[in-house]
């Protein structure tokens, strides 16, 4: 049977104002205690628990949160109380309500670190998952029939075939964009017909592959990334280890060679798709007749144009698919980090496409394909 809780206000011998706390302190006999104590005005110097008979964690947080509120002392509790409000108040560390401002300037700066060590981390990871990656290449062709033609096979399709509708609406478009700007541009000094040229030598020569390998990143790196993420989550990538079959040569090779061959094609692709665009608002708008159109194109785009093209598109194919392979390959923990994995992959992906575009612009141009 418990002993309902009950305090009293007193006065020591001392002149201490005190609260005496008598019978049990427990959740089943604490009744309307904590309602009384937090209506307290307060002015209590001790909590006496000399009366106390049975306490529980309960009692223990309600006498060691008052005694906090009021700054009293706590005295009178025997072995078994004292230890209970011990452990309830190790618990509740102080903690500022609003903790102080960082330094700004500490702050950027160790963003700025961070970055940077995050990128300089993940290009070194990037070198070295090519490093593998060529490595099982050459284990491969040193055993052909080790290639798995099914994988790849599917991989095309994937990579290359499904996504001809989209990467030829987004061409075409472009390619009516780039003729309707250069007309009204060109339209001030008399030279409408230069907008031939301008959708000839800019769909050929950068927008078609450039514009082509961000959508495969978008749509095929960030598959990459999500696919084999997933695989490492349920540890199926584990699962190929332990009975002898690479991941590297069973996963990543089939869509590192997937993206390297079909980018040349749906960069060509694009550009064709991009030209007929661009002749047809020419038609509409500036009176150019399609055959005029492209007999104008086959007279000012040089062959060089369209080797630029095709040379750029491998490598931006091998870039999407290092890129989207190593970010499944790096998934751990849970499914947030394949979300988080799998939009690094289409960020690093368009990122390095445009660095690496940029260095053919210039080099190119260094050799005299201008």
């Amino acid at each position: 049977m418990t002993n309902a809780s009950d305090f009293v206000e007193e006065t020591t011998a001392d002149g201490v104002t005190a609260l005496r706390f008598s019978g049990d302190l427990s959740i089943a006999s604490i009744g309307n205690v904590p309602e009384r104590l937090s209506e307290y005005p307060g002015g209590i110097q001790q909590l006496n628990l000399a009366d106390v008979g049975y306490i529980d964690t309960v009692g223990a947080w309600l006498i060691h949160r008052t005694a906090r509120n009021m700054g009293a002392e706590i005295v009178g509790g025997d072995d078994e109380a004292t230890r209970l409000i011990a452990a309830v108040s190790s618990v509740d560390p102080a903690a500022d309500v609003r903790p102080d401002p960082p330094n700004p300037v500490l702050r950027v700066l160790n963003e700025i670190g961070e970055a940077t060590t995050l990128a300089f981390t993940t290009l070194a990871g990037l070198v070295g998952f090519f490093g593998s990656i060529m490595l099982a290449l050459f284990n491969l062709l040193r055993h052909p029939g080790q290639i798995r033609w099914n994988a790849v096979i599917q991989r095309f399709d994937v990579v290359g075939v499904r996504a001809l509708g989209i990467v030829g609406l987004m061409s075409f478009l472009i390619g009516l964009v780039i003729a309707q700007q250069g007309a009204v541009q060109l339209r001030q000094f008399g030279a409408e017909v230069f907008t031939v040229n301008l959708v000839g030598r800019l769909t050929l020569r950068e927008l078609g592959v450039l514009m082509t390998a961000i959508m495969v990143a978008g749509r095929s790196g960030s598959a990459f990334a999500a696919q084999i993420g997933t695989m490492r989550l349920t540890e199926e990538i584990d699962a190929m280890r332990t009975i002898g079959v690479s991941p590297v040569e069973a996963l990543v090779l089939p869509r590192f060679l997937a993206a390297i061959i079909m980018l040349p094609l749906l960069g060509f692709y694009a550009s064709v798709v991009a030209i007929i665009g661009g002749g047809l608002l020419s038609w509409v708008e500036l009176d150019i007749p399609p055959a005029t159109f492209f007999s104008r194109i086959r007279e000012v785009v040089p062959i060089t144009d369209v080797y630029v093209g095709l040379a750029k598109a491998p490598v931006f194919g091998a870039i999407i698919a290092i890129c989207g392979c190593y970010q499944g390959m790096q998934v751990k923990g849970s499914a947030e980090d394949v979300g988080r994995r799998t939009t690094a992959a289409v960020v690093q992906a368009i990122f390095l496409v445009i660095v690496l575009d940029a260095f053919f612009a210039v080099f190119f141009t260094w050799i005299g394909w201008s």
